[in-house]
């Protein structure tokens, strides 16, 4: 039994370890609130719920994957990050809570609830974590998120999984680094899913 509490908590650790090496930094300040127009009721919310994980809620906080707890240099890098300028059919997915526990390629890939013949037609498939473009990949085919198509992943009834791999560098430099345009970042908005045609 002491040996299961012992992974766990390894695991939790390693998840934890994942999520600060994907932002980039090393572990130092937090700032729970910022940038937020919502109620004051939804921001303490989010706010506690962000500072003690100890608190539960069916839910995260209200705003939470735009506006929640972020290290310091990652809202200096959001903020300050110049703005996408769109030139290819691009579909935009939120990884934010899935990149931690894969490779970004994996997280970015499998298994969304899209349009197949809509997402069939962008020319790149950008990652985006809180706002921000963190990878560029090129989609060479779409599929049913099963065990069939995906060998070794679980299937998921009414979900799509794409096969190809990371964009040319040219387009990687174009957009990797860069901030989602507002438009397309709509608050309180649950779906990972856009597209910018």
């Amino acid at each position: 039994m002491r040996g299961d509490i012992e992974d766990d908590s390894l695991s939790e650790k390693m998840t934890r370890i994942r999520s600060i090496h994907l932002a980039g930094f090393d572990v130092a300040h937090v700032i729970h609130r910022h940038g937020l127009s919502e109620s004051s009721a939804f921001e303490v919310e989010a706010a506690l719920i962000d500072a003690y994980p100890g608190i539960t809620n069916i839910m995260d906080g209200h705003g939470n994957s735009d506006f929640g707890a972020m290290h310091s240099s990652e809202i200096i890098k959001r903020y300050s990050a110049e703005t996408a300028k769109f030139e290819h059919k691009v579909l935009l997915i939120s990884v934010n809570r899935t990149a931690l526990d894969s490779s970004l390629y994996e997280a970015t890939r499998y298994a969304w609830r899209l349009s197949q013949k809509k997402a069939s037609q962008a020319e790149v498939v950008l990652a985006t974590v809180q706002g921000l473009i963190v990878g560029a990949f090129i989609a060479e085919e779409w599929l049913e998120a099963n065990s069939d198509n995906f060998s070794g992943r679980e299937s998921v009834e009414g979900r799509y999984g794409f096969k190809g791999g990371e964009a040319p560098i040219n387009i990687q430099q174009q957009y990797v680094g860069k901030r989602v345009p507002d438009e397309y970042r709509k608050k309180g908005a649950s779906n990972p899913i856009k597209y910018t045609w």
